[in-house]
C-alpha cells in the first residue's frame, strides 16, 4: 500500500536539537510541531471515520448475505420436502400402475388387439360361410365357431365395459400421478429460487470481502497517520519538558542574580550602618538602603 503521508510536511528534532537550539527556535518549533500534531489527529480522525464507515457497510452486506443464506436454507427444506412427497406420491402411483397391469393381465385386457382379433376372424367366418358352399357338417362347424368366438368377444367386452374398478384403479393411479408432477413442479421452481438466493448471497459475501480489504486499507493509514501524529506529540511533549528544564534554569540563574544582589546590597548597608553608628551623616540615598534592607 502507498504512505498516504506527504513525509515532507512532518516536524523533525534531534537530540542535538533539544540541547543546542535557543528558547525562541524550541518554542517555534513547539508550535510547529504541536500543528502538525492537531494537523495529523484530525486526519487520523477522518481515516478512522472512513474507516469505521466501511466497516458498517461490510457488517450491512455480511447481514444481507446472511439473510440470503437463510432463505436459501429455508427452501432448500421445502425442496426436500416436496421431493420426498413427490417421491412417495410416484412410489404409491407405482405401486397403483403395478396393480393395475396385473388387473388387466388377469381379464387378459392388456391388449386391445385381442378383441380385434375376434373381431376379424369373425368376420372372415361370416365372409366364408356367405359365400362358400358348405356341405351341412361343415356349415354347422362354421356355426359353432362363429357362436364360440362371438361368446368370447361378449365376454371380453362385458369385461372390460363392467369393470369399474379397473377404471376407478387406473384413475386413482392417474391422479396420483399428477400430484406427484405437481410436488415435482414445486421442487423445480423452489429450487430455482434457492439458487437465486445462493447466488446473491455469494455475491453479498463478495461484496462485503471488496469493502472489508478498503476498510483495512483506511486502517492501515489511519495507523500511518496516527502513529506520525503520536510521534509528533512525543517530540512536541520533548521539547515542552526541555523548555520547562530551560525556564527552571533562567529561575535558577535569577534567583541567584537577585541573592547576589541581595547580599550585596545587604553588605553595602552594613557599610553604611557602620558608618552611621560612627557618627557619619547619612544622605537619603544611603537612609533608603538602610530601610531596604532592614538596618534601620
Amino acid at each position: 500500500m502507498a504512505k498516504v503521508l506527504d513525509e515532507s510536511n512532518n516536524v523533525a528534532i534531534t537530540e542535538e536539537d533539544l540541547e543546542t537550539k535557543s528558547k525562541g527556535e524550541l518554542i517555534k518549533l513547539a508550535g510547529k510541531l504541536r500543528d502538525r500534531r492537531n494537523e495529523l489527529n484530525q486526519l487520523a480522525s477522518e481515516k478512522a471515520s472512513e474507516r469505521d464507515e466501511l466497516n458498517a457497510k461490510t457488517r450491512e452486506k455480511v447481514d444481507e448475505a446472511q439473510e440470503h443464506r437463510e432463505k436459501r436454507d429455508q427452501l432448500n427444506e421445502e425442496v426436500q420436502e416436496h421431493k420426498e412427497k413427490r417421491n412417495e406420491l410416484n412410489a404409491e402411483a407405482n405401486e397403483l400402475f403395478d396393480n393395475l397391469e396385473e388387473m388387466k393381465d388377469d381379464l387378459k385386457l392388456d391388449e386391445g388387439k385381442q378383441i380385434e382379433e375376434l373381431e376379424e376372424e369373425i368376420e372372415d367366418l361370416e365372409f366364408k360361410q356367405q359365400t362358400e358352399v358348405l356341405d351341412a357338417e361343415d356349415e354347422r362347424e362354421l356355426i359353432e365357431k362363429i357362436e364360440d368366438k362371438r361368446e368370447k368377444l361378449q365376454d371380453k367386452r362385458e369385461k372390460l365395459e363392467q369393470n369399474d374398478e379397473l377404471d376407478e384403479l387406473e384413475a386413482e393411479a392417474e391422479e396420483v400421478r399428477a400430484e406427484a408432477s405437481k410436488h415435482h413442479q414445486k421442487v423445480t421452481e423452489l429450487a430455482d429460487e434457492a439458487q437465486k438466493h445462493h447466488n446473491k448471497m455469494i455475491e453479498a459475501y463478495r461484496e462485503a470481502d471488496d469493502i472489508r480489504d478498503e476498510a483495512d486499507e483506511k486502517h492501515e493509514e489511519f495507523v500511518e497517520v496516527q502513529e506520525a501524529a503520536d510521534q509528533h506529540h512525543e517530540d512536541f511533549v520533548r521539547v515542552q519538558k526541555r523548555l520547562r528544564e530551560l525556564d527552571k534554569k533562567e529561575e535558577e540563574k535569577e534567583r541567584e542574580q537577585r541573592e547576589e544582589k541581595q547580599e550585596a546590597a545587604r553588605e553595602e548597608a552594613e557599610e553604611i550602618y557602620q558608618k552611621f553608628k560612627e557618627g557619619e551623616t547619612l544622605d537619603t540615598e544611603d537612609l533608603m538602603k538602610l530601610q531596604k534592607t532592614g538596618l534601620l
